[in-house]
């Protein structure tokens, strides 16, 4: 039994002070490989929220964040990503993490069941909006910074509490953070920050979505609104309740590795648009048709996948939209026997009525087994049993969801993957400059507001 925190357990300055110091002050060097990563990890970013600019949901974040977030005064607005139009600081950052995260193509920690960059990226390019000379270093900076407490703030919520809440609900804490850093906050406004930001945060339970997926996914869009905001209302003098999940005794051992387990590096880069949970599976099909060419949708019968709990309940049927596509592990293993991949294409419009795909799900069965379910979280593990017509049985190795520390990607997979993603959605040449900013973002003389630029206007097709 999960032991649940006692709010009146605060330890007072001490454990919190270290946590600030390092959110608005370190000056610790960041290793390399961790800052590379993290860079790796905003464009990769930035190609999903492309590729998701048509979604949907896209359409009416976008719209309802100009229509009911508006900003009072220019100065605290900023610009929605791909769209051009202004909402205010918190809306803006809003509408593109609901964007991002309902195209499902997101980085992700394994430890903390969720996603910190949908919400966080967002919140950087809202933030710094109004900081020009912003350099791209000091933005990355931030950046890790807030992937750092928002990872710590998650595994400290998955742990003292009995239900599995979605990302919005501490990734809203790295959002304040970031805010607070690049708004020059004290101690005390970012305490009163991450305390709102975790009393407001949206404690949404997980596992309602996966039964049932719709366009509140993961809660990020949320959480990025809610941590903007506490950050703007910490500013202006609005108090909250210290965040337990950063101050209790019970949780001082998930913060005591700051500026020694640099975590951003260990972020997975997804290698398809779809719930991560199925990854696994479909890595491991990859595998067997990968060895045996005459695997088809022509000639096999059936497929068992071999799996964790979560991802056994994925959705089972045939969606009627990507929502539900993402979420469906039968429908994107029927995807990756007929195309070899999942793409995004796959997950909407005509992908969502392929025939030859509709008859291939009721053929995809999943069931748990305790060997996969001791990998969970920190690994997602699958293996698959392929039976042919012939009565041909062609069973996988276990395999993990590769893009992560169990299996990762090389720098071509991730750079076609973001090409993908904007394909059709910008130019070949403004998809190689915002690409080409991976490493630009790195060197001194580079201004984070040379990136903004490359995707404040709206999409050029």
């Amino acid at each position: 039994m999960k032991q649940h925190l006692n709010p009146v357990a605060i330890p007072g300055e001490a454990q919190f002070a270290a946590i600030a110091d390092f959110a608005l002050g370190s000056v610790v060097p960041i290793p390399d490989n961790a800052l590379r990563h993290c860079s790796t990890l905003l464009i990769d970013t930035l190609g999903v929220a492309a590729g998701a600019t048509v979604l949907e949901v896209g359409d009416i974040a976008r719209d309802f964040a100009v229509d009911f977030y508006a900003a009072g005064a220019p100065e605290n607005a900023a610009t929605i990503l791909f769209d051009g139009r202004k909402a205010s600081l918190p809306g803006a950052a809003w509408a593109l993490a609901t964007q991002i995260d309902n195209l499902d193509g997101h980085d992700g920690y394994n430890p903390t069941k969720g996603h910190i960059g949908c919400a966080v990226v967002p919140a950087l390019f809202a933030f710094a909006e109004t900081q020009p000379d912003l350099s791209g270093l000091d933005a990355l900076r931030a950046l890790v910074m807030s992937y750092e407490v928002a990872a710590r703030a998650g595994l400290s919520l998955h742990a003292t509490v009995s239900d599995y809440h979605t990302s919005g609900a501490w990734n809203a804490l790295g959002v304040a953070a970031l805010g607070c850093r690049l708004r020059g906050a004290n101690t005390d406004q970012l305490r009163q920050a991450m305390g709102i930001a975790e009393y407001h945060g949206p404690r949404s339970q997980m596992m309602r979505e996966i039964d049932n997926p719709t366009m509140l996914h993961d809660g990020s869009g949320m959480g990025a609104l809610v941590g903007s905001s506490a950050t703007l209302l910490s500013m202006r003098g609005f108090t909250g309740a210290p965040a337990i999940t950063a101050e209790a005794d019970e949780v001082a051992g998930y913060w005591a590795d700051l500026e020694q387990n640099w975590t951003v590096a260990e972020n997975y880069i997804k290698p398809y648009p779809s719930c991560r949970w199925g990854h696994a599976a479909l890595d491991a099909l990859r595998q067997v048709m990968q060895e045996n060419l005459n695997v088809t949708p022509d000639t096999v019968a059936s497929i068992e996948v071999r799996t964790f709990d979560e991802a056994a309940r994925l959705f089972a049927g045939m969606p009627d939209s990507t929502t539900q596509a993402q979420y469906s592990l039968q429908f994107v293993m029927a995807v990756m026997l007929k195309h070899g991949t999942v793409a995004p294409g796959h997950i909407a419009g005509q992908g969502l009525k392929d025939p030859q795909i509709a008859a291939l799900v009721p053929k995809i069965t999943a069931k748990a087994t305790d060997q996969h379910n001791s990998r969970f979280p920190e690994g997602r593990w699958s293996d698959v049993e392929v039976v042919l017509h012939d009565g041909t049985r062609l069973q996988s190795e276990d395999t993990p969801a590769s893009g992560g520390p169990d299996a990762w990607r090389s720098d071509t997979d991730i750079e076609s993957k973001f090409h993908s993603f904007c394909e059709g959605r910008l130019s070949n040449d403004r998809t190689k400059a915002i690409w080409a900013m991976r490493d630009a973002l790195l060197s001194p003389d580079t201004r984070f507001s040379d990136l903004a630029k490359l995707v404040q206007p709206g999409c050029d097709a």
